[in-house]
């Protein structure tokens, strides 16, 4: 065991001190912030008031209306905030096309001057019947913009054409008004006090942590056997360790790479998530101007039916890889022999999509039992609709077993392909070293 801890110290230590480790360790937090920041600063400033020229051809007051709708929109929730257009109209009975290019010089200037425009809306007699609008402008692939625009309208257009037919406006508005539903989870003949939302966010977040885990720090275990292998050290380990200890070893300590990192990576966006108005503040954003960043809540014995699931899923696909990385001497080699241990971690990840709208379904129960995909179904299951403990027992003795099995013929292509130098194993290769091992 002294051995095995000797080689689990080293890539520990050897990975942790490496550049790229703990560049990694620091970019992803600050991409985690620029994530909570950077969308509500664009909120807040993408969009200031807009001189907007309204030509107006109508033989009635819609025209006024319309004036009065766009001068009462602000820019955010707040009745105080900055008026989103600076409106001016201009009277245009019969010559709406005159007027129109006549406004038209001074609109969209490269060079911001007194007096220009940033776009010109026309509005003739035809937009009660037709509902067509023209704007002209250098904001229109703004999808934004525009949207905001065609809100601020819309309602006074429709109020018109009501208007027309004898309909008052505050009695229809009443009668399609939309309902607005409210989720909240039951488990086990009790509320949770969780929302839809929160729900699948969790259920997505933990398939994603053991996938992008999977991706990152699996690989690093069969490019760490090639390097090895390339640089014929484990040769030298060989003379003092049995292929077992040494696979176990590597496995292991790059599993605690992937713990560490991924902890510290956890614990920053839960103080980000705590802590996100203080942060938004010191980089003079409002709090509450975008999305934001909200961890959902995750009980105690679901983080450790995770916990569990995502350790002996790790250990279960690391030795799969470790096999890989035994069996090729280049890293290009290991790129395409990684294929079949890829496309059970696709799987998994992707399965988790399908059994999110049925977790009791009849497929949901067969594939708890496979082990390829157990560490990744039953943590989603769990997360929805806990299993009892006796499914949840044969679930995890199962994967157990399955990662055992997949060690075992691991460790036998290890034995004999961390020797083996200068081509590709082929099926028939691994067949006999599994059996001759």
């Amino acid at each position: 065991m002294r051995k095995v801890w000797a080689i689990v110290r080293r890539e520990l230590v050897e990975r942790v001190r490496t550049k790229a480790f703990i560049i990694s360790t620091i970019l992803f937090p600050l991409f985690m912030g620029v994530l909570v920041v950077l969308p509500a600063f664009l909120m807040g400033r993408s969009t200031g008031t807009k001189a907007v020229a309204l030509v107006d051809a109508t033989s009635d007051d819609l025209g006024a209306r319309i004036e009065t709708a766009l001068g009462a929109a602000r820019i955010g929730s707040t009745e105080g905030g900055r008026p989103k257009f600076n409106l001016q109209r201009f009277p245009a009975i019969g010559r709406a096309i005159e007027v129109r290019d006549s406004l038209m010089a001074y609109t969209a200037l490269s060079r911001k001057q007194a007096g220009s425009w940033d776009g010109i809306l026309v509005v003739t007699d035809s937009v009660v019947p037709t509902g067509n609008v023209d704007y002209y402008g250098a904001n229109v692939a703004s999808f934004n913009d525009m949207r905001e625009l065609e809100q601020t309208i819309g309602p006074t257009v429709i109020a018109r054409r009501l208007q027309g037919v004898g309909v008052d406006l505050a009695t229809v508005m009443r009668a399609v008004r939309g309902i607005d539903l409210a989720t909240t989870k039951v488990s086990n003949g009790r509320l949770t006090g969780e929302s839809g939302a929160s729900t699948f966010a969790l259920a997505y977040a933990m398939g994603f942590i053991l996938y992008f885990a999977l991706l990152l720090f699996g690989t690093q275990v069969m490019t760490s056997i090639i390097e090895e292998k390339t640089s014929r050290i484990v040769e030298v380990l060989a003379s003092s360790l049995t292929p077992f200890q040494m696979m176990l070893g590597k496995v292991v300590g790059v599993g605690l790479v992937a713990l560490l990192q991924l902890g510290i990576w956890a614990s920053i966006a839960a103080f980000l998530a705590k802590n996100q108005g203080a942060v938004m503040r010191a980089f003079g954003v409002t709090p509450g101007a975008g999305p934001g960043l909200s961890l959902p809540a995750m009980p105690i014995d679901l983080l450790l039916v995770f916990f569990a699931f995502f350790v002996v899923g790790f250990l279960l696909y690391a030795a799969a890889y470790a096999a890989v990385g035994a069996m090729c001497s280049t890293v290009q080699d290991a790129q395409q022999m990684q294929m079949p241990v890829m496309l059970f971690v696709l799987a998994g990840f992707f399965s988790t999509f399908a059994l999110m709208r049925d977790p009791n379904s009849t497929a949901a129960h067969v594939l708890t039992f496979v082990p390829m995909l157990t560490p990744f179904v039953v943590p989603l299951r769990y997360s929805i609709s806990p299993l009892n403990p006796f499914e949840l027992l044969i679930s995890l003795t199962v994967t157990v077993l399955g990662m055992l099995l997949i060690v075992w013929i691991a460790a036998r292509i290890y034995r004999v392909g961390i020797l083996s130098y200068g081509k590709k194993a082929s099926l028939k290769d691994m067949v006999r070293w599994i059996r001759t091992a």
